[in-house]
C-alpha cells in the first residue's frame, strides 16, 4: 500500500473514506447506545438507571481526558496500525460489555471504549486529509464525518430496535463485530501513513497557538455551548411550547442534520466560508424564532429542521478549517485539541442549559443558546485567516505547512516536511 502524497484531480478513494465513515459511525454508537438503553441493562447490572446513565459519562470524560495525551504519546507510530489499534479497542470493549454482569466491569470497558474514542477522533479528519489532494480535502472530511450523523440519525434508533428484538446484549456484540469487519476494511483499503519523525515533531503548545488555530477552537467551544444548551434539554421545551411530541422533533432533527451534511460536502472545498457564516447565522435566527414563536407547531418543526441543516454541516467546515490551519501533517494534534474543546463544550452546554431551566424554565433555553452561537458567529466573521474565503489562499495546501517550511534561499540546510 503506497504512502505517496495523492495526485492533484484524481476521484475520490471512496472505498477508503467510507471505511473511515463507519469507523466513525461505531464510534459514536459505542459512545452513546446505552443512553437508548437504560431500562434493560439496569436490571441485569443490578443497578439503577442512572448509574447505568453513568456509563456515557464515563465513556465522555474519558476521551476528554485521553484525547491529547494519547495523540501526543502515539503520534510517532505508523497511522494505520494506530486506527486499527483504537478499533480492536473498541471490539474488545464492546464485548466485555456483552458479556458482563458485573457493573464495575461494565464500566471499566467503558472507560477503554472512551480512550479509544479520544485517540480515534483526533486521527480521522487528519487521515481523510491525507488520502486525498488538498483541493478536494472538505469533501473528503464531510464524507468521514457523515459517520456521526448516520450514527445518531440512524444507528441509535436502529441499535435501540435491534436490542428490543434480540435483547441488548447481543446488539453490543453485533457492535464488536462491527469493529471487528471494520479493521479488515482498513487494513484493505486505508492507505499506510507514517507517523511523525522525532525531528519534525512540532510541540503541542506551538501546535496551538498556530495562526488560526485559537480561532477555529473557539468557535467549536461557543457553537457546542449553544447547541447543547437546547439539545440536552429538547423534551422540557417541547413540552413548554404546547406539542409534546418530542420523538417527532428528535426525527425532524436528525433527517435535516443528513440533508446538511450533503449540502456541505458540495460545498466546502469552494465555499467553506460562505457555508459556516450561513449555518451559524441560521442557527442564530433560529434560536430567536424558538425564543419567540415556539408556540406555533409548524414553526416548532420548521426551526428545528433548519437548525438540523446547519447543525449538520458545521462540524465539517470547522474541522476542515482546523485541518487547513494546522496543515495535515499537525492535524492529529490539533484535532485532539478539538476533541478536547469538543467534549468541553457538550459539558459546559448541558451544565448551563440544567441552570437556566432550573432557574428561568424551558422558555430560556433559546435565549440562553442565543449569545453563546451567536460568538462563534462574530469570531467566524473577524477571523479571516482561520475561516478564508477562496480568494484569500493563492494556493490549496494548508497553512500550517506553509509556515513549517523556511523561506527559499537561506544558508542553512533544509529539511522537507513529511507526512
Amino acid at each position: 500500500m503506497t504512502t505517496a502524497s495523492p495526485a492533484k484531480g484524481t476521484a475520490l478513494p471512496w472505498s477508503g473514506l467510507l471505511a473511515l465513515t463507519t469507523a466513525a459511525f461505531t464510534a459514536v454508537l459505542t459512545e452513546l447506545l446505552p443512553a437508548g438503553l437504560l431500562p434493560r441493562m439496569a436490571p441485569a447490572l443490578g443497578v439503577s438507571e442512572a448509574r447505568v446513565g453513568f456509563l456515557v459519562t464515563g465513556y465522555a470524560v474519558a476521551s476528554f481526558l485521553a484525547a491529547i495525551p494519547a495523540t501526543a504519546a502515539l503520534r510517532g507510530l505508523p497511522r494505520r496500525p494506530v486506527l486499527i489499534g483504537t478499533l480492536l479497542g473498541f471490539a474488545c470493549a464492546d464485548a466485555v460489555v456483552a458479556l458482563s454482569s458485573s457493573y464495575a466491569v461494565t464500566f471499566g470497558a467503558r472507560l477503554l471504549a472512551g480512550v479509544m474514542g479520544g485517540t480515534m477522533w483526533a486521527m480521522l479528519a487528519g487521515y481523510a486529509a491525507r488520502m486525498v489532494p488538498a483541493e478536494r480535502r472538505g469533501r473528503a472530511i464531510a464524507v468521514v464525518l457523515a459517520g456521526i450523523t448516520l450514527a445518531l440519525s440512524l444507528g441509535i434508533p436502529a441499535g435501540t430496535a435491534l436490542a428490543d428484538a434480540i435483547g441488548w446484549r447481543p446488539a453490543f456484540g453485533t457492535l464488536a463485530g462491527l469493529a471487528l469487519l471494520v479493521v479488515v476494511w482498513i487494513r484493505r483499503r486505508v492507505p499506510a501513513f507514517p507517523g511523525e519523525l522525532p525531528g519534525a515533531r512540532v510541540p503541542l503548545r506551538r501546535v496551538a497557538v498556530l495562526p488560526g488555530i485559537p480561532a477555529v477552537l473557539s468557535v467549536t467551544l461557543f457553537l457546542l455551548l449553544g447547541h447543547q444548551v437546547m439539545y440536552t434539554y429538547v423534551a422540557p421545551f417541547t413540552t413548554h411550547t404546547g406539542y409534546g411530541r418530542t420523538d417527532v422533533v428528535l426525527l425532524v432533527f436528525g433527517a435535516a442534520t443528513v440533508v446538511g451534511i450533503w449540502a456541505t460536502g458540495a460545498l466546502v472545498d469552494r465555499w467553506a466560508r460562505p457555508a459556516l457564516l450561513g449555518a451559524l447565522t441560521l442557527i442564530v435566527t433560529v434560536m430567536c424564532v424558538l425564543a419567540l414563536y415556539a408556540d406555533s407547531p409548524a414553526v416548532l418543526l420548521t426551526s428545528v429542521a433548519a437548525w438540523g441543516v446547519a447543525f449538520g454541516g458545521a462540524p465539517t467546515l470547522i474541522q476542515t478549517a482546523l485541518v487547513n490551519a494546522s496543515g495535515p501533517q499537525h492535524a492529529d494534534v490539533a484535532t485532539s485539541l478539538q476533541t478536547t474543546v469538543y467534549n468541553a463544550g457538550i459539558a459546559g452546554g448541558s451544565f448551563t442549559g440544567g441552570l437556566a431551566l432550573s432557574g428561568w424554565g424551558a422558555g430560556a433555553l433559546p435565549w440562553t443558546a442565543l449569545p453563546l452561537v451567536a460568538t462563534a458567529l462574530t469570531v467566524v466573521v473577524s477571523g479571516r485567516h482561520a475561516f478564508p474565503t477562496a480568494a484569500d489562499t493563492s494556493a490549496p495546501k494548508g497553512r500550517g505547512e506553509l509556515r513549517d517550511q523556511p523561506p527559499p534561499n537561506r544558508s542553512r540546510p533544509t529539511t522537507p516536511d513529511r507526512p
